[in-house]
């Protein structure tokens, strides 16, 4: 077991029992005697695995029937042109609230018409925008809804005229989402459901094959929904790891208990910033992400900065560099990470301005 305070935005940190488990099962899959990365997907046992796995999304997400789970490599950067290929007909509109909102708008333009419906560009992303008009004519409004490098969050779940598709890769798993209000919700997992190499897609299977493009066979959702997953070799590694990951979510309470724990652990550490005379949050207030808390020096103390993170590694804190295109500092606060880790944190940032006063 790690004794590092780790709050990397993503591949992040897992929980324990998560790592051990596949550890176990790199040496003998579920009594195989083949490894986990040496097991043929066709198994009965991995078959059960990846139907286990399902039913535990199905269940702690509370997804209707009319929905679809499917696991996918490639990460959410690929879901952008999967989004764009399979529902962009005529227009579609992005809510631009970071890097990747804009990466995501970036893929469709490459397809059809689409287009920002506001912005928060114009102060570095800081912010949501509010009190934009949805035009009834789109085939879906995409948002971003946590927002890693700048620390945002949209906290609840939007009504929208229009089909709503939803990038959740940094806050799914961290609260209650009425999936009944998404035309499909997906993400890379490497932040609260496993580790990097594989994708979640959640999708409304009748809100397919409404478009006249051809579609790429391996771009197509509907012939990964009738594979189950399995049109071609799945990551089964990393959807092992979810499976483990989605097991210890549910036995610690599921949805409601881990999102009480989450926002505790961000109040903690929001609540010290806005206390410490050596530091200041980035973000608007009423926008602040609970599962990534971004802050910086405070104004006139910015030579101190590499110092703070020479402090921080002394005490076996471990990535809160902040992102190369912003600076300061991010914590990442997803399911994994736990209180003590967090008051580990405030606790140097205490330390470190009694240092410097």
């Amino acid at each position: 077991m790690s004794n590092k305070h780790v709050f990397n935005a993503g591949p992040c940190l897992l929980p324990q029992v998560a790592i051990d488990n596949a550890r176990e099962a790199l040496l003998d899959f579920k009594g195989t005697g083949v490894s986990l990365i040496s097991i043929s997907h066709r198994t009965k046992e991995w078959e059960e695995t990846m139907d286990e796995t399902r039913a535990l999304w199905r269940e702690i997400l509370n997804i209707p029937d009319e929905y679809e789970t499917v696991f996918l490599g490639g990460g959410a950067s690929l879901q952008f042109l999967y989004v764009a290929m399979n529902y962009l007909e005529n227009k579609a509109a992005y809510l631009d609230t970071g890097v990747w909102a804009s990466k995501a708008l970036k893929e469709a333009k490459g397809l059809g018409n689409a287009y920002a419906i506001a912005s928060s560009k114009d102060r570095n992303y800081c912010y949501i925008p509010k009190g934009y008009e949805v035009p009834s004519d789109l085939d879906y409004l995409h948002i971003t809804t946590n927002n890693t490098i700048y620390g945002t969050e949209i906290k609840h779940d939007i009504d929208c005229p229009v089909p709503l598709i939803a990038d959740m890769s940094s806050d799914i798993l961290s609260r209650r989402v009425d999936v009944s209000k998404y035309e499909m919700i997906y993400g890379g997992a490497q932040k609260n459901a496993g580790p990097a190499g594989v994708a979640f897609a959640i999708i409304r299977k009748d809100s397919l094959g409404k478009v006249s493009r051809y579609i790429p066979t391996m771009l197509d959702y509907r012939n990964h929904i009738d594979k189950g997953s399995m049109f071609n070799t799945p990551p089964v590694f990393s959807i092992f790891v979810m499976n483990e990951t989605l097991k210890w979510l549910k036995g610690v309470g599921g949805i409601d208990a881990i999102h009480e724990i989450d926002e505790k652990k961000a109040a903690a550490l929001y609540a010290e910033i806005d206390r410490n005379s050596l530091f200041r949050g980035t973000a608007a207030v009423e926008d602040r992400s609970i599962m990534n808390v971004c802050f910086v020096m405070a104004e006139g103390r910015e030579d101190l900065q590499d110092e703070f993170l020479a402090f921080t590694k002394e005490r076996d804190i471990v990535g809160i560099k902040g992102h190369r295109s912003v600076g300061g500092f991010r914590a990442s606060l997803y399911n994994a990470c736990t209180q003590e880790d967090v008051d580990a944190l405030v606790a140097a940032m205490k330390d470190f301005e009694s240092l410097k006063k």
